[in-house]
């Protein structure tokens, strides 16, 4: 006679094993996700945000025209940045880093070495023309992108950004923020120089 009883005891007991492994694994899904967040995390930690790759980096400027921030005579076009090597800084005056910046932007203009234009980034006309009174006004030519438009075809990411452009009106290097004494004199200027030297 065949005892069905007992296969069917052996039966739950093998499905309640299952379950029991089921949820073994499932407590330690939370663990296994936070710990690769936690990877994830720690790579993005070593990454520099300045180093942000831009597809323009070797690419003509984007084709624009901007009108003259309010009080100034003379505004920016694609036109302008070729001919000679040039920066392009992107700022607003509602912007922390650009006033940290700014006094080497005053410096370059000082120094006559390379001619910097300014891309005023979604600034109200009259604070852009007041903080550049207050500041003082490094730029040569100076375009105001009142809605973005042109600073979204350069691939900004937030202000400030500075772009090194050279000769032929191509993009040859962006920093991402605000420009120190130590990116100015190890990456830009020698840029510069040999970009003028071509």
């Amino acid at each position: 006679m065949i005892d069905y009883g007992n296969d069917r005891a052996i039966g739950e007991s093998g499905d309640a094993r299952a379950a029991g492994a089921r949820r073994s694994v499932a407590s330690f899904m939370p663990l296994l996700l936070f710990a690769g967040l936690a990877v994830l995390f720690g790579i993005g930690l070593t990454l520099n945000p300045r180093e942000v790759p831009s597809p323009l980096i070797g690419k003509p400027v984007p084709e624009f025209r901007l009108e003259p921030v309010k009080g100034r005579t003379l505004g920016l076009a694609a036109n302008d940045l070729r001919g000679q090597v040039s920066l392009v800084n992107v700022f607003a005056s509602w912007c922390t880093a650009c006033r940290e910046e700014h006094p080497l932007w005053m410096q370059i203009k000082a120094d006559r070495n390379v001619p910097l234009h300014g891309l005023n980034y979604k600034d109200r006309p009259d604070d852009a023309a007041r903080w550049l009174e207050e500041l003082g006004d490094p730029y040569t030519r100076t375009g105001a992108d009142l809605n973005g438009r042109v600073g979204i075809d350069w691939g900004v990411y937030g202000v400030p950004e500075t772009f090194v452009v050279d000769k032929r009106g191509m993009i040859r290097h962006k920093v991402i923020g605000a420009v120190t004494r130590k990116i100015l004199d190890e990456k830009v200027l020698p840029l510069v120089r040999r970009l003028q030297a071509e």
